[in-house]
């Protein structure tokens, strides 16, 4: 892969998108993965505002940890970020006791929560962002963005602009030891934080990011009958999710009505 010509190109798509909606810069979630280091350093480099915000609710100490040393890398290369953190634990809890329901009645009580928490955190960088004359900035990648869904609706999916969903999450990787992350950045096991109990993201969606990354590229030219062994079982999974997130990828469903009605 062509790091430096990607992050070029990258950087300045960023820098002229801002610029041409008028914007001072960006704001962004600091997770302490591997996504929003490479997006929030991407940023940082058009010289523009970048506000980089680190958002904890019931948040494990590994991740704060590598939150926070990124956010102190950031802020030691460039001097247009600054850094900042939004605990969210009270307003969360405040939600959780208002909301909180049977569990025996709503099984789909903790999903519903865990993206409550990927909600609160949309609204947080949408209210520093106007405030602040920013976008926000998305992290989502290629195959989270349009293989398998595997991100919150009006959460971590609602952004401004989204500059490597094109990417794949080893590419993002790649990129992320050109630039030079810190180490804790580019080792990061990827996870979205939402729960209580740590869950990385393969052990809930059951594969390898480079295993679903074989078969979004070999999609829509192979079929089931294609593959076998632990092949077959990823077609499965990624068939499976790419299907229950088409709701996800595909825009907003409108209803045409016909120009002969309107008379």
């Amino acid at each position: 892969m062509q790091t430096q010509k990607i992050t070029d190109k990258i950087v300045s798509w960023l820098k002229s998108y801002a610029e041409n909606a008028g914007a001072k810069g960006y704001v962004i979630g600091i997770s302490g993965g591997v996504d929003s280091g490479v997006v929030s350093t991407l940023c940082a480099m058009t010289g523009l505002k970048l506000l980089a915000i680190e958002m904890p609710i019931r948040q494990k100490e590994d991740q704060i940890n590598r939150a926070q040393e990124h956010i102190r890398f950031l802020e030691s290369k460039f001097p247009n970020v600054q850094g900042m953190t939004v605990n969210l634990n009270e307003p969360f809890e405040a939600l959780y006791s208002t909301f909180k329901v049977d569990e025996a009645h709503f099984p789909d009580q903790k999903l519903a929560f865990a993206n409550t928490r990927a909600r609160l955190r949309m609204l947080t960088l949408y209210y520093y962002g106007q405030i602040n004359g920013l976008l926000v900035c998305g992290t989502g990648n290629k195959v989270e963005d349009f293989g398998i869904g595997f991100y919150t609706k009006y959460g971590d999916g609602g952004v401004d602009v989204s500059p490597i969903a094109d990417l794949y999450k080893t590419e993002v990787y790649e990129l992320a030891r050109s630039l030079d992350l810190p180490e804790s950045i580019q080792n990061a096991i990827p996870t979205d934080g939402l729960w209580d109990a740590e869950r990385t993201d393969e052990q809930q969606i059951g594969a390898t990011y480079p295993e679903l990354e074989k078969i979004q590229k070999e999609w829509g030219t192979k079929t089931e009958a294609d593959y076998s062994g632990r092949d077959l079982e990823v077609f499965r999974i990624f068939s499976k999710m790419n299907r229950a997130a088409q709701h996800k990828i595909q825009p907003i469903p409108v209803f045409d009505i016909p120009e002969e009605w309107r008379s």
